[in-house]
């Protein structure tokens, strides 16, 4: 029999609801997942909140509960990249970025090395999965996927021996794979990570393309938003985090120049003011909680009344794979 799946606990949602108060107006939840920030938001005083989603799965699961909020909630099916064609005007934005509890606690989705369970890893249900790449990408581009999504130093000896693996037999469960990369790696000490954790990241965010949707959604979110509205990104690993921080220090106009001697140029005016100029962490009654929020840094910003503006995915540092390393 399974173990019930463990209950979605949203992370850092009091920060993101104080920096809120008075919560009101309508928000969108961009990463709807098992709908906690949606009802955390509308219990706290939101009059309505969009849910979008591109997992099936999520609007499946919220049938039983959404109900319960009437109109107040409306569920979308799509990427929140694509969340101002959804809404606009709106008063606050909410991201937690990643794969959401909801997806780890079921093993046919193949998003953990925890839990055997075909290799797919796939948020959409649609497209190539992590075992088409694991099996089909020769080893150079695996080992760049490993290396830049996943900052994984090992990753030429795992892509190494992912290959060597699949001339036996296609790699087609996360077990098979997770052995393989703990394989390739120290015994781990007490207190670390488990040795597959950076290969799957990497695996999931490839196939996934998260680093492009980032960038497309925190653009979105920009054209979304109301001036005052507040956004308020969660993330949990450091890739994500310096996206972020990159993206919301140049709309507020903190990058500063470079080189004092060079002429000074008119900066346009800023799409953002920060909240808060460092992450926010949890603290010590969260973790208590939910210790899946110990690596998890929340950024706030508010909007201003600036237009929206275009903004190179270099800019903000957006990892892109170029060779393998």
């Amino acid at each position: 029999m399974t173990a019930p799946a463990a209950p979605h606990i949203p992370v850092l949602l009091r920060p993101i609801l104080a920096a809120a108060d008075p919560v009101s107006g309508t928000w969108i939840d961009g990463t709807f997942g098992a709908g906690g920030y949606a009802k955390g938001l509308l219990d706290a005083g939101a009059g309505h909140v969009v849910g979008i989603d591109r997992d099936p799965l999520a609007h499946e699961m919220a049938a039983p509960w959404a109900a319960e909020y009437g109109d107040r909630l409306r569920l979308v099916e799509a990427n929140f990249a694509q969340m101002d064609e959804v809404a606009s005007g709106v008063d606050g934005v909410v991201l937690d970025l990643g794969v959401s509890s909801m997806q780890l606690d079921r093993a046919e989705r193949g998003f953990s090395f925890q839990k055997d369970g075909p290799l797919d890893m796939r948020m959409s249900q649609s497209g190539p999965t992590a075992a088409d790449l694991v099996n089909e990408l020769p080893e150079a581009a695996l080992a760049e996927i490993l290396f830049v999504y996943g900052e994984e130093r090992a990753s030429r000896r795992i892509a190494k021996a992912i290959v060597r693996e699949r001339t036996e037999a296609p790699i087609e469960t996360t077990e098979r794979l997770s052995h393989i990369v703990e394989g390739c790696l120290p015994r781990q000490k007490p207190g670390q990570s488990h040795p597959a954790t950076r290969s799957f990241q990497a695996l999931r965010i490839a196939v996934n393309d998260e680093y492009a949707a980032l960038h497309e959604g925190l653009l979105a979110a920009e054209r979304a938003l109301a001036p005052g509205g507040l956004l308020a990104v969660v993330t949990f690993h450091s890739v994500e985090d310096r996206m972020v921080k990159r993206f919301l220090q140049i709309r507020a106009g903190q990058t500063g120049r470079a080189n004092r001697f060079q002429p000074l140029v008119e900066e346009p005016e800023p799409q953002f003011t920060l909240v808060s100029k460092k992450a926010i962490g949890p603290d010590a009654e969260e973790l208590e909680a939910n210790p899946r929020a110990r690596s998890a840094k929340l950024r706030l910003a508010r909007r201003t009344e600036a237009a929206a503006q275009a903004i190179d995915p270099a800019d903000i540092a957006t990892p892109r794979l170029k060779g393998a390393r």
